[in-house]
């Protein structure tokens, strides 16, 4: 049987459970939300060959800090708002239908990256989207996920702030005054409706922008931007710098950063870097070259 560790807290947790009940040849395992690397780990100890997760984005990243580099495979089961990396290889939406695709013998390597010791899938930021998230999180119990994401949005537009970071990038430095630092795993797209999805065939390594000091208007202003041309051509202009590295060094006093969503503590400097072909998860088809 293929171990599957449910997050408890994922959005469509009893949907996954029952739909996984009804495949059989899952053994089902029902984790908080911080456990489970624990139940990976020990999945892992039984000598399995793949572990299939139920959950979002990070929830599929704490299981994959335990099978990154290792031949056990991810399989998953997208429960999460956003499921950027059930997209990125295929998996389809439909629960019973992603069931259906982890019994499958096909399998892709996807690069990774490590902010200090903490692995990512997708995307890593420092500065106000980690400010926007903790206000989402404090008004979602009285105002539900979208129109808080609405209001701690608008509240952050009105006061947008800024800090002072130094970037290490091939061997040189440089000082910004920003609202925002975005790192993503391979390119990564700021194009509506694919805001934060993987750009199929796109650069490999870190893809780093970095919005430069403006005020709440100007940043809301480079936002539709990028919402309606895609961040190549916001690239283009003064208002952001992109690149593309293997290893990034970020020097800042605070110490919360986003990871694919979730805010964490770590500690300064923050140290990036991406592994490519760390991670195999189970796939419905081959991904693109």
């Amino acid at each position: 049987m293929i171990p599957a560790i449910v997050n408890g807290a994922a959005p469509r947790a009893d949907a996954a459970v029952a739909v996984l009940r009804e495949a059989g040849g899952f053994d089902i395992r029902v984790a908080a939300p911080g456990d489970v690397a624990r139940s990976t780990r020990a999945a892992v100890a039984e000598g399995v060959a793949r572990i299939l997760v139920a959950g979002g984005d990070g929830s599929l990243a704490s299981a994959a800090g335990v099978l990154a580099t290792t031949s056990v495979a991810l399989a998953v089961l997208p429960c999460g708002t956003l499921n950027h990396l059930a997209r990125d290889v295929g998996v389809p939406m439909d629960l019973r239908e992603a069931a259906a695709v982890a019994t499958s013998p096909r399998t892709a390597a996807v690069d990774v990256a490590y902010v200090n010791d903490r692995l990512f899938l997708n995307t890593s930021s420092v500065g106000a989207y980690a400010t926007f998230v903790r206000l989402r999180e404090q008004l979602e119990p009285r105002l539900g996920y979208k129109l808080a994401s609405t209001v701690a949005a608008a509240r952050l537009l009105w006061r947008l702030p800024v800090f002072r970071v130094t970037l290490e990038v091939n061997g040189e430095t440089e000082t910004y005054l920003t609202p925002l630092v975005f790192i993503g795993v391979n390119e990564r797209e700021l194009k509506l409706p694919l805001l934060g999805s993987r750009v199929p065939a796109g650069r490999s390594g870190l893809h780093v922008m970095v919005i430069r000091r403006r005020s709440g208007a100007r940043a809301l202003a480079l936002a539709l931007a990028a919402a309606a041309r895609g961040v190549e051509a916001v690239a283009r202009t003064p208002a952001l710098d992109s690149f593309f590295v293997t290893r990034l060094r970020i020097e800042r006093r605070q110490r919360s950063v986003a990871v694919d969503g979730e805010i964490i503590t770590a500690t300064p400097p923050l140290e990036y870097r991406s592994v490519l072909e760390a991670l195999r998860v189970v796939t419905p088809v081959e991904l693109p070259e």
